[in-house]
């Protein structure tokens, strides 16, 4: 096995960071080509749903500019597939080539390839190693690997707070605590996920088209309200974009679900306790509608009954350099009664956006599947 990320890997992986928004529901995959004598050949990644893995991209490309890619090796970031999706077997279209030799990052976890890709290569002559950038490609994909071993999306919950974690004044004022450039990252991680979430109190009280705007995007993410007693409002700004809304609710009220599947809404009960929607529930319907990555902006009431259940992997949090005084709060969760019962998380980044500071915390041990 390789343990270190050679140069050709590197740029497989840079390759994979430009499907970071396209790719989605697949996985971010990047592959580069290089000749027997080490030059790149051909270079591509994954395109929308349906389209070209990332292997097939950079054989076009080899070809386009004229080069044999027998006796080549690839460079990719993930296990080739071996079966019939949306599209081809791309360790197929790898063997057709002539290509000697794979190197791979990692293996994919989906159940219809794992090690299948690397066996087809085998059989067909193919040298195959595994290791360079793995850790760097599954952190790409943390949310297709949570969808395929876990079956439920990657969770990230964004927060935007003053320094002493007011959310909003007292009477609800919250715009804007973070400056245009906090929002503007935020985004950006919007935009890398396959939906955003919000609570029906949300909605109510901001009217937002959740949506991406900030940033130029490919594609909009799906966008999904947890409404219990089917409160979304027909004239809702975001039914005005035309993506598709997901709506999940605890009852049944056939007059409100014809209204609002009119506007193209689709409606899911999922009753849980107290009346209110099952969030784990949810999660796992989440699943199988192959949304990756779940990026959450709501209110403390769903926050906190998210991180109260143990279901947010992640917390991106913009922290704005101001005080507020009393107001609301980040997550309304507890009250705890000892110390040993907060939710212990792992900083992974700290980073300044304009004024505020983005930090990147995840819950203690979520990532170990």
């Amino acid at each position: 096995m390789l343990n270190h990320p050679l140069p050709a890997m590197r740029q497989a992986l840079a390759q994979a960071r430009s499907a970071l928004l396209l790719a989605p529901p697949n996985p971010r995959v990047g592959c580069v080509l290089t000749s027997a004598d080490g030059r790149v050949i051909g270079a591509g990644h994954t395109q929308r749903t349906g389209s070209a893995h990332a292997e097939v991209m950079a054989l076009r490309d080899a070809a386009a500019q004229g080069h044999s890619t027998q006796g080549a090796t690839a460079w990719v970031t993930l296990e080739p597939c071996s079966h019939h999706g949306r599209t081809g077997p791309c360790c197929d279209a790898l063997i057709a080539a002539g290509i000697k030799k794979v190197v791979a990052s990692i293996a994919d976890p989906n159940p219809l390839v794992a090690g299948q890709g690397f066996a087809r290569l085998r059989a067909a002559g193919v040298e195959v190693e595994t290791g360079p950038g793995a850790e760097e490609a599954r952190e790409l994909n943390i949310g297709f690997f949570s969808r395929m071993i876990r079956k439920t999306p990657w969770v990230r919950l964004k927060i935007a707070a003053s320094l002493d974690g007011a959310t909003a004044l007292p009477n609800g004022v919250s715009q804007w605590i973070t400056s245009p450039e906090a929002r503007a990252d935020g985004h950006a991680w919007r935009a890398r996920a396959c939906a955003l979430l919000t609570g029906i109190g949300t909605v109510l009280a901001d009217d937002p088209r959740l949506d991406v705007r900030l940033i130029d995007t490919p594609r909009q993410p799906h966008r999904i309200i947890v409404d219990s007693q089917l409160q979304t409002p027909p004239g809702a700004a975001l039914f005005k974009s035309g993506a598709p809304v997901w709506i999940y609710s605890a009852v049944h009220d056939p007059d409100k679900e014809a209204a609002l599947t009119a506007l193209g809404a689709t409606i899911t009960c999922l009753p849980g306790s107290q009346g209110q929607v099952d969030l784990a529930a949810l999660l796992q319907d989440l699943g199988r509608r192959e949304i990756n990555e779940l990026h959450v902006e709501a209110g403390s009431r769903l926050n906190g009954a998210l991180i109260g259940a143990g279901l947010v992997d992640e917390f991106l949090v913009y922290l704005a350099p101001k005080l507020l005084g009393p107001g609301r709060g980040m997550a309304a969760f507890g009250p705890l009664q000892a110390l040993s019962e907060a939710v212990a998380l792992q900083f992974q980044s700290t980073e300044p956006v304009g004024p505020d500071l983005r930090i990147l915390a995840r819950a203690a041990g979520r990532d170990q599947f």
